[in-house]
């Protein structure tokens, strides 16, 4: 699945810090950090707006493209662990990547997708929480799917999927997050103002 994944153009950096980082970034581009396979951590370079535009897509595997590099081979098959952001939680300031191979075993999160309208919308009142957008697997990274798929069609009001229920896309991927969490629930809108007002007295 990852055999096409997207190449970012890296290089290496020397000089560490806050103050470098802030020049780098003012630059157009980001720091980030590689790490893993018994190799010692790379500090790294991205451009800024190549990077956020896979990142905004979900793109979890990339290839890093070093200047020399001679062909593909040559590529640096990395997973994205952690987005650092900004003391206002919108910039991305730092990225950190995880070394692997396409038939190493990973735990990383995956968005959802909800299919189908709810039949339990039908009823006045009736809203659909949403409250888990994403769950953790584990399996192996060119398994790593962009999205699970859930289909709620057949939800009805009172009624939830939990993770448990969530069908992943692969015989031998394992569900890491908390079985009993809710993915999706239909619940009568007055019945989430009381349950929000209790929350507050709380």
């Amino acid at each position: 699945m990852h055999e096409k994944a997207p190449v970012l153009q890296a290089s290496t950096r020397d000089k560490l810090g806050t103050r470098y980082s802030q020049r780098i970034r003012k630059q157009g581009k980001l720091p980030a950090v590689v790490y893993g396979h018994g190799a010692a951590p790379a500090s790294i370079t991205l451009d800024q707006k190549e990077a956020l535009s896979h990142f905004n897509k979900g793109e979890k595997v990339f290839r890093l493209d070093f200047p020399g590099n001679k062909n593909k081979d040559e590529m640096q098959m990395v997973l994205l662990k952690d987005l650092q952001y900004d003391y206002l939680g919108s910039a991305v300031v730092h990225v950190d990547f995880a070394r692997v191979d396409l038939n190493e075993r990973v735990r990383t999160r995956v968005p959802m997708h909800l299919l189908g309208e709810a039949i339990g919308l039908k009823q006045t009142g009736a809203i659909l929480m949403h409250p888990t957008n994403e769950i953790e697997i584990e399996c192996a990274v060119k398994d790593i799917p962009d999205f699970v798929e859930v289909n709620i069609a057949a939800l009805d009001v009172g009624h939830a999927v939990t993770a448990a229920e969530v069908k992943l896309p692969g015989a031998d991927m394992k569900l890491i997050t908390d079985k009993h969490s809710i993915i999706a629930q239909i619940v009568i809108q007055a019945e989430e103002k009381v349950l929000e007002a209790a929350t507050t007295t709380a």
